[in-house]
């Protein structure tokens, strides 16, 4: 099994990176926000999960060792696979989760897309107390007004990140203006990228069609 992976980023998608680990490129899935962490041409470690299938073997990507023990956990609900899990993380850090889940708070898992109502109260009742107590800094909000005209490009990586997680393009662009605009700023910084992404996708997990 490989638990890790520490090499030199050699390619970066809205969905995937490339990690070149003496030679050989190792694929990886991963979340934007893990994603938008890495840059082509730099030195990088992933915690990393095998999922093995008949027909392949998968490796998803992780900010840190936490993520990935969540990543694993929730995939012991029935029905949640790893593409599911994947997304639970893009929408949620860690914490989020773990609070959504001892909370019964089925309106913030819906809002990963893929998971209604039923199976919310699944994940609720089939996870119990595996993930454990929120171990963090509470769930990150949209950036302060402090980024005003810092580095616009970073919007689009947030819009296409949406998109790469199946939102119409005019819908993600749409909610990226009106979390940045209730955040007072017209730009994403290169490192809030994450918590950007992730309010954005509570805005629209809220307005689902």
């Amino acid at each position: 099994m490989i638990a890790s992976l520490t090499g030199t980023v050699a390619y970066v998608s809205l969905d995937r990176a490339v990690v070149d680990v003496g030679g050989v490129g190792y694929l990886v899935h991963a979340t934007p926000a893990t994603l938008a962490g890495l840059r082509v041409g730099e030195t990088a470690s992933v915690a990393t999960s095998m999922v093995v299938r008949e027909d392949s073997m998968t490796l998803y990507g992780f900010g840190d060792p936490d993520e990935r023990d969540v990543f694993e956990a929730v995939q012991t609900v029935s029905g949640v696979g790893p593409r599911l899990a994947l997304a639970m993380l893009a929408v949620h850090t860690p914490d989020a989760l773990r609070r959504a889940v001892a909370g019964d708070d089925l309106a913030a898992l819906t809002r990963v897309p893929g998971i209604g109502k039923k199976g919310a109260q699944r994940i609720v009742l089939e996870l119990g107390d595996r993930l454990g107590l929120p171990t963090g800094a509470p769930l990150a909000e949209a950036p302060t007004g402090s980024t005003a005209g810092v580095a616009p490009d970073h919007s689009e990586r947030v819009v296409e990140a949406l998109v790469g997680l199946g939102w119409p393009a005019k819908q993600a662009d749409d909610a990226v203006a009106k979390v940045l605009a209730e955040a007072g700023t017209d730009a994403v910084a290169a490192d809030e990228v994450s918590s950007t992404l992730r309010a954005t996708l509570r805005v629209l997990g809220g307005h689902r069609g």
